[in-house]
């Protein structure tokens, strides 16, 4: 597997409009806009810094991954994604390392990205994504 780089901090918030104003105004980052993924209950709004991202994530449901997180641990860091040069062949790779998958097949993401994420049981807690961007 190869690992390119982080590619975004995913960062669980109540409000994407209350925490933009902290990521723009305060620290100046660019705002590139907001997608809402349907199918994952969740709008992303990314803020690039260097050659990786700040994503807000804000849950469109209360049964969402992202409001679950909410409810569980408050807002704050939700994943770390890293970006891969071949998702496919980093999900066989752990696979075959014995680690605990959530997405045994990438699944697609904001922006279009192919997504996958491990189980955080397997990470020592932490969520980790793969994303691979064509």
């Amino acid at each position: 597997m190869k690992i390119l780089k982080i590619d975004h901090l995913g960062i669980a918030i109540n409000s994407i409009e209350e925490g933009k104003n902290f990521w723009s105004d305060v620290l100046g980052l660019k705002f590139e806009g907001a997608e809402t993924v349907e199918a994952q209950k969740v709008t992303t709004a990314f803020f690039p810094v260097g050659e990786s991202e700040v994503e807000l994530l804000e849950s469109t449901a209360p049964d969402g991954p992202v409001a679950k997180f909410i409810e569980k641990k408050g807002q704050g860091i939700q994943h770390v994604a890293f970006r891969v040069e071949n998702i496919e062949e980093a999900l066989s790779e752990l696979k075959e390392k014995g680690i605990q998958l959530i997405d045994k097949t990438p699944r697609i993401g904001a922006g279009g990205a192919k997504i996958a994420f491990l189980h955080p049981k397997a990470t020592n807690g932490v969520l980790v994504e793969l994303c691979q961007r064509d």
